[in-house]
């Protein structure tokens, strides 16, 4: 839905060219003719943003920008102006205008004005919503866990609350990273300021350093107006830069400069803007292993290697299953306005079979629809989704012998059999065996086995 503006200009020929203008780039308008009828106005209904003349009869602009404020604080307010003066410009800016325009102006500048006064008061209520969110949940926020895994993890988290230090989250998909860089900023002495996510995997590649660092108007076709970048904008607060393992090595080069100099350079300018942001960056790629394949920079990999923090896959800490699904009901039922279904004990039982690969996300929208298309009281076994009642024993796998089995060694086999089958590279071994990546480590040091050796290759137990 489009955003809503009200105007407020005594000028009729103004006023209607500014109503025109606005709509036809697609905004729901109303125009009045005075500061009275625009208070009237918002006493009807909420408008996301007042454009407002500073020199009105009975009530002036910055009477209007006031009372405004005290009734919609959450209303972004730009002031229009002949008299532009310093003066004007930092009264307006004192009593909580987002900015000012001076007259004349084109369409474009217009255009431009009210466009990032509207993205300004959507980071400010989402940091606001965020903050808040922080502040209702317990120490880590809805990071939850009981297992020893994830209080280390909880241990790295609070450390990195309190220090500027650039912090590299990894882990896969669904586990839970953009959570945990929520909360290292909100948390933290940064909490006031903007926190900036930037999907380094979702921006084309020809748009990803003027997403990063701004352009100027003209360095590039379709650049129309000067642009800040998501450094300026984030500047005394957080850059999450997520996915970045999934960025270009050109743009890498230049990440490096800002993340070690503190200054950017827009496209299309000379000009070096010193910015202070502190960086956290995720990633469900190995990025150790894109180093070595030379897809991403070793002396990048260091600088934002500072405060690991590795997130294990739901299925590594299966234990915090309860807990997890518990934490989940009453979210729910806070979001859903009502009680939630119980679960019978062999759903759980079937729960914590299943490897869940989309990780704690798939759980939580797993529950989500059991809730809703559940018509009775409890969940049973019957109403779960297909994938969830699938029998343990997965096509391939073998029935045990009568005389039974000593599982250590069947666990060797099998990681022999997979280091034999992908030549010896971990990574994909561990994928085979549906293994993470360090949980293998751990097995080859336990089982004392060289992927790299002749022993990798499956020989029969005698």
């Amino acid at each position: 839905m489009k955003s809503t503006v009200l105007i407020a200009e005594d000028d009729t020929v103004q006023r209607e060219i500014l109503a025109d203008i606005l709509l036809k780039a697609g905004y729901q308008v109303r125009a009045v003719p005075s500061g009275r009828e625009a208070i009237d106005s918002l006493r009807e209904e909420t408008r996301d943003l007042l454009l407002t003349d500073l020199r009105m009869p009975e009530m002036d602009g910055l009477d209007l920008l006031r009372e405004a404020k005290r009734m919609r604080p959450d209303i972004e307010v730009v002031v229009m102006t002949a008299y532009a003066t310093v003066k004007t410009a930092v009264s307006a800016m004192k009593e909580g205008a987002t900015d000012y325009l001076a007259k004349p102006f084109d369409k474009d500048e217009l255009l431009l004005v009210v466009e990032r006064a509207l993205e300004r008061g959507d980071l400010r209520r989402e940091n606001r919503q965020l903050r808040e969110l922080v502040a209702a949940d317990s120490s880590l926020g809805n990071i939850i866990g009981e297992c020893p895994v994830m209080q280390k993890v909880f241990d790295v988290i609070r450390r990195s609350v309190t220090v500027a230090s650039t912090v590299l989250i990894q882990g896969e998909s669904g586990t839970g990273k953009e959570l945990v860089a929520r909360h290292i900023h909100f948390a933290g002495p940064r909490k006031a300021k903007p926190f900036i996510v930037v999907n380094c995997a979702a921006i084309p590649e020809t748009l990803i350093e003027s997403e990063l660092f701004g352009h100027e108007k003209g360095a590039f076709t379709g650049a129309d107006a000067s642009r800040q970048g998501k450094f300026e904008i984030a500047s005394g607060g957080t850059l999450f830069l997520d996915e970045i393992g999934d960025m270009r090595l050109d743009s890498q080069t230049k990440l490096l400069r800002v993340l070690q100099d503190g200054v950017v350079e827009r496209i299309g300018s000379s000009q070096q803007r010193h910015v202070d942001v502190r960086v956290i960056a995720a990633t469900n790629r190995d990025l150790r292993q894109r180093v070595e394949s030379g897809d991403f920079r070793e002396d990048l990999y260091f600088r934002i290697d500072v405060l690991p923090i590795l997130l294990p896959p739901l299925r590594d800490r299966i234990q915090d299953l309860p807990l997890l699904v518990a934490h989940f009901r009453e979210k729910l039922a806070k979001r859903l306005g009502r009680s939630v279904p119980a679960l019978e004990p062999g759903v759980i039982d079937a729960m914590r079979r299943y490897r869940w690969p989309g990780n704690v996300r798939e759980l939580e929208h797993t529950l989500e629809q059991l809730f809703i298309l559940c018509d009775g009281d409890a969940i049973k076994l019957d109403d779960l989704p297909e994938k969830l009642r699938q029998r343990t024993q997965q096509p391939g796998q073998f029935e045990l012998p009568a005389g039974g089995i000593i599982l250590e060694d069947v666990e060797e086999d099998f990681i022999k059999q997979a280091l034999s089958r992908s030549g010896g590279r971990i990574k994909e071994a561990a994928e085979l065996l549906g293994l993470t990546y360090k949980t293998l480590q751990y097995r080859l040091k336990k089982h004392d086995i060289d992927r790299k050796s002749e022993e990798s290759a499956v020989k029969p137990k005698t």
